[in-house]
């Protein structure tokens, strides 16, 4: 089977020849392709090139235009730092929404447009040129709690919650007709999943979760959906109270960080949900040794059922040993 057959088999509740493997890489690619993280970020053929190396090294089903939260922010005018090896990341002291009533003047962004968002959808149309036949193209956008984090603050956010209701439902809203162009216009470039980030939803508890978040994520989901391709939802952190809604989403795949046990979230998600992960990315992956992270990998397996595909809690780490990575693919191709 091809990476892309052994997905879509594995999501439809077909049998696969093995496990899936769709482990996130970003620094951990431009690593291993010799450059520095800021090309990587702003330059799609030097990200697609990194992509496809790591790929074609580890024997991914999948490759991947993921790379930074800040490409939505940044075509939108947010303050953002540079590094010349690091990923970009928003200055939150200069939130761009600091004053609320700037969300009623703030225009829609074109992805077409020359920016970071077009820079993403060039690398996701480089990325199905060269390797859609085989392996699953993943697109990315930012969630709505996310991307209002972004936007706002993420401290500022949270109080939002408790002040300012209708706010927060306006500038979700925003949140999703942004995204939804942004995944539609990398469906376009032959995107065949989105995954969706949403990270700042590990934050809140299941009430505000449930509240506010959990309607605009269902939303943004059916949105992509409806274009035709899959959704991958991956949230860092401890979703733990939340890890039912996550399961309500729509999303195909629920990529889960490793502070959310698999067997609780199977017991929440009952198969045919497919779940991904989710060893500890820094002290199983990045520190611990080919042995021990088979035994991770075992009991994440036992735990989730035949309805998973195999990855780390989140991004593989900077300077994890190439034998360590051979070992989460290594499990993949000896498993069924």
């Amino acid at each position: 089977m091809t990476g892309k057959e052994r997905i879509l088999a594995r999501l439809r509740g077909e049998p696969t020849d093995c496990l899936p493997l769709m482990p996130i890489t970003m620094m951990f690619a431009g690593d291993l392709a010799g450059v520095e993280y800021k090309s990587y970020a702003t330059d799609h053929r030097v990200l697609a090139e990194s992509q496809l190396k790591v790929a074609e090294r580890f024997g991914f089903d999948y490759i991947s235009a993921i790379s930074d939260p800040a490409r939505e922010a940044s075509d939108l005018g947010a303050a953002v730092e540079w590094f010349d090896n690091q990923p970009p990341a928003i200055i939150e002291s200069q939130a761009l929404l600091h004053e609320k009533q700037k969300l009623n003047g703030l225009a829609l962004p074109d992805p077409h447009s020359p920016g970071r968002m077009q820079d993403r959808v060039r690398a996701v149309e480089s990325l199905a040129e060269k390797a859609g036949r085989d392996l699953i193209v993943e697109g990315w956008v930012e969630g709505p709690c996310a991307m209002a984090a972004d936007l706002r603050g993420l401290n500022t956010l949270m109080f939002d919650f408790a002040d300012d209701a209708q706010f927060v439902e306006d500038l979700f809203d925003y949140a999703v007709r942004m995204e939804i162009a942004f995944a539609r216009a990398q469906v376009e470039a032959g995107a065949t999943l989105i995954g969706i980030g949403d990270a700042a939803a590990s934050l809140v508890g299941p009430r505000l979760y449930n509240r506010f978040v959990l309607p605009y994520e269902k939303r943004l989901i059916a949105g992509i959906r409806a274009m035709g391709v899959l959704v991958r939802l991956h949230i860092c952190g401890n979703t733990r109270r939340i890890v039912k809604g996550m399961g309500e989403t729509g999303a195909e795949i629920i990529d889960l960080d490793y502070l959310t046990p698999l067997s609780e979230a199977r017991a929440a998600m009952p198969e045919p949900q497919v779940l991904l992960g989710n060893i500890d990315p820094v002290r199983v992956l990045r520190d611990g040794t080919p042995e021990s992270i088979e035994a991770a990998l075992s009991e994440c397996y036992a735990q989730a059922g035949r309805a998973y595909i195999t990855g780390a809690g989140c991004e593989i780490p900077r300077g994890t040993p190439l034998e360590n990575v051979e070992a989460i693919a290594r499990f993949a191709r000896e498993r069924q």
